[in-house]
């Protein structure tokens, strides 16, 4: 028989014990003598049956309950290991008591329930709205005690906000401000508006004031906050609609299209203004320097007409018969260039001859008017001239006679 075989004739294994198993090991008897040698590392074994007995404070038991409360301790202080994102803020409180704030990065505090951490991201843009209420499909519903406000003109106005702000100081905002921070900023906005909107007028928030209110709307809403010191920052303010209540709009619409058309026929007044008055001030000064030249030209006229005036003055001192004579020839033959004469010698011939007297007339009008708008000025003063030489002529020959 083999020496590892179990059983045989003497009923004994090769370590001298007897082998009363007829199979295998019984798997409660395993976990009996489990539990017993737990409870010894305890000091709660009783012995082993040779009459010794086991103590609670044997220096085996006293080391377990040294190792489990090293092992509970390093658990509870592991606990206390924390870590903060980029953008929060970590708040810890000892017994409620505000300790210290942590930025990013791996932290440790002291486990509950000696302190306490509070995590709040202070990066997080959220929005609140004043004077309506936006619905999950994107429908609006005015809330009209928030949008109806009263202008400087006494007009009422239908105007509506919405906030955008983060949390800057997680301590003033954890300390100061109650969970509903939407309401705080919501009846902030609230008063700050009302005060803007009731020293404007109804004109100017819903035309041109428009950016007006919005800064200053939010100006006054980020001073109120800082007030309560609620650690909130203002990120933006925008003005949904500015209109008039429902019960006036047709007159309020007649009101914005009578402005428009205002603007529309300003602007068409002064495209014209800048159409005419470069023309006006080109013919302006087209008609001034025509003026400029015709004042020069008459007066280099006259000039010349004095200068040969003087000149004939001289000649006519130095011989009065020659340049009398002269003159009388060139002024007739200035005055009879281009007529018809016709010429009769009444000595001679005793004939009566036809002349056409009207044609002739007729003739000579039609002359004197071309020779009257074309002959120039100088001619006419020659003839006049000439007219004084002969009057004075005269004057002088019969004073000769006398």
């Amino acid at each position: 028989m083999p020496w590892n075989q179990p059983g045989g004739s003497d009923g004994k294994d090769p370590w001298g014990n007897k082998n009363t198993q007829d199979g295998p090991p019984d798997l409660d008897e395993i976990v009996k003598n489990l539990q017993k040698r737990f409870s010894s590392l305890f000091g709660g074994g009783k012995g082993n049956g040779s009459g010794s007995k086991g103590s609670g404070d044997s220096p085996i038991g006293a080391m377990g309950i040294i190792v489990v409360l090293i092992l509970l301790a390093g658990v509870w202080l592991a606990t206390g290991f924390y870590t903060v994102q980029q953008g929060e803020t970590g708040v810890i409180l000892r017994f409620g008591k505000l300790q210290e704030s942590t930025t990013a990065g791996l932290h440790w505090h002291l486990p509950a329930p000696i302190e306490s951490k509070i995590i709040v991201n202070t990066e997080k843009v959220q929005t609140v709205e004043v004077g309506y209420r936006s619905s999950a499909n994107n429908s609006r519903q005015t809330v009209q005690r928030e949008s109806l406000m009263l202008t400087e003109d006494e007009n009422i106005i239908d105007i509506a906000f919405a906030v955008q702000y983060r949390i800057s100081n997680a301590n003033d905002f954890l300390f100061n401000v109650s969970d509903q921070m939407d309401v705080l900023v919501r009846t902030s906005t609230e008063a700050a508006a009302r005060e803007i909107v009731g020293k404007t007028t109804m004109d100017d928030v819903i035309t041109s004031g428009r950016s007006v209110v919005v800064s200053e709307t939010s100006e006054i809403l980020q001073r109120i906050l800082d007030r309560y010191e609620s650690g909130l920052e203002v990120v933006s303010v925008d003005m949904q609609h500015a209109l008039p209540p429902i019960e006036v709009k047709p007159a309020f619409d007649d009101a914005v299209k009578a402005r428009e058309d205002e603007v529309r026929y300003k602007n068409e007044a002064e495209a014209y203004s800048n159409d005419i008055i470069p023309r006006a001030r080109g013919k302006s000064a087209r008609i001034i320097q025509e003026s400029e030249a015709y004042k020069a030209t008459v007066i280099a006229q006259a000039e010349g007409a004095a200068s040969r005036f003087t000149s004939i003055l001289k000649e006519f001192n130095v011989a009065p018969e020659v340049t009398r004579e002269r003159m009388y020839l060139e002024s007739m033959e200035k005055v009879l260039t281009g007529s018809n004469l016709v010429m009769i010698d009444q000595k001679s011939s005793n004939n009566i001859m036809y002349l056409p007297l009207d044609r002739m007339l007729n003739r000579y009008d039609s002359r004197d008017a071309i020779t009257g708008a074309t002959m120039p000025s100088d001619s006419l003063l020659d003839v006049k001239k000439i007219n004084e030489f002969r009057q004075r002529d005269n004057r002088s020959s019969r004073t000769d006679r006398r």
